[in-house]
């Protein structure tokens, strides 16, 4: 069995038929196929507890690469994400690994209360892998889960996962088979960016890392801004601006001492994510300011408050701010602005 996947650089990944599901990674940028589905493949060879289930969208989250390798543990549940979440607490309670997968918008908007009661409040190990997080695709706002870490964060024992890249979803997917309880994972399908490989960085749920150093500014990232952010702190370093990275790829349980230990300093700080401002990251970090307290302040680079608008997807992520050198021109004009 082959649990490999093939790495490009997105300028050699196969063209999408329509730049409003773009990939999300830069020009340039190494990507990876379906790393959820290769990830899956190789806990699902060592565990015959591991099923997984889709509603209507095997191949859109990449769960089809573990439905040919197991068909008999594949279950096709059709556009039906409540029966999904619900078949998938059963499985969960004679004993199965399920992992679920659907849309970010199905699984928040559609299923909540099936994955509140059914899931989580009984603890249950269930995996929910949720594509097109936030701004990732430009088929506006029934499929833009821009605030989708917002209405999850406040369900008991539920850990949210943000991955940066392929690297982030291959570390997380068993050790999120190990972790008890139910998950939520923003999963990056498709070409997925490799960025994370070139610094000394491991994936450990529940922890957030500073990737790279910097003495000037701060960027606190999760998710694919962490890539932007690594992209925009070696542009600003050609204007003389020393960037560090802190990914924050677990938002609930929040690493808050990492975070704060990170904020605690003179540079300037902001936090880049691809949610809207409101109770996503940058909210976690303010939450965990207040407590400890650290009065300092700290700028979201995030989606607004309000309904996005449908189109290209690079042009959106230009227009929201969330693109490389929309960071690189924000951070610029924030230091501008301090003297």
């Amino acid at each position: 069995m082959s649990t490999s996947s093939t790495s490009t650089t997105a300028a050699q990944a196969p063209k999408r038929s329509a730049s409003m599901i773009a990939s999300i990674a830069d020009a340039g940028v190494e990507t990876t196929r379906a790393p959820f589905g290769h990830a899956l493949n190789a806990v699902a060879a060592d565990d015959e507890r591991v099923v997984g289930l889709t509603a209507d969208l095997g191949k859109y989250t990449d769960l089809h690469i573990f439905g040919e390798e197991h068909p008999d543990r594949y279950y096709q549940m059709g556009m039906a994400e409540q029966l999904a979440f619900g078949a998938a607490a059963g499985m969960a309670q004679t004993g199965l690994l399920p992992f679920v997968t659907t849309y970010s918008v199905f699984a928040t908007r559609r299923a909540y209360d099936f994955l509140c009661l059914d899931i989580a409040e009984p603890g249950l190990n269930v995996n929910v892998m949720a594509a097109l997080p936030g701004l990732t695709t430009g088929y506006g706002p029934s499929h833009q889960a821009f605030e989708d870490m917002a209405i999850l964060r406040g369900m008991p024992d539920l850990t949210i996962v943000d991955p940066a890249d392929a690297l982030d979803i291959e570390q997380a997917v068993p050790q999120l088979a190990a972790a008890p309880g139910a998950s939520y994972t923003r999963l990056l399908r498709g070409a997925v960016p490799r960025v994370l490989h070139e610094y000394d960085y491991s994936f450990e749920l529940g922890k957030a890392k500073v990737v790279r150093p910097g003495e000037d500014v701060l960027l606190v990232s999760s998710g694919l801004m962490t890539m932007r952010a690594l992209l925009a702190a070696e542009k600003l370093a050609e204007h003389s601006v020393d960037v560090a990275v802190l990914h924050c790829p677990t938002i609930k349980p929040f690493d808050a001492e990492t975070v704060l230990d990170a904020i605690d300093t003179p540079r300037m700080t902001l936090t880049c994510e691809n949610h809207t401002v409101v109770g996503g990251l940058f909210e976690s970090v303010a939450a965990a300011m207040a407590r400890r307290p650290i009065g300092r302040p700290v700028t979201p680079i995030a989606l607004p408050d309000e309904f996005l608008d449908a189109g290209a997807l690079p042009t959106l992520h230009d227009r929201y701010g969330l693109s490389t050198d929309a960071v690189v021109a924000r951070v610029l004009a924030e230091l501008d602005a301090q003297g």
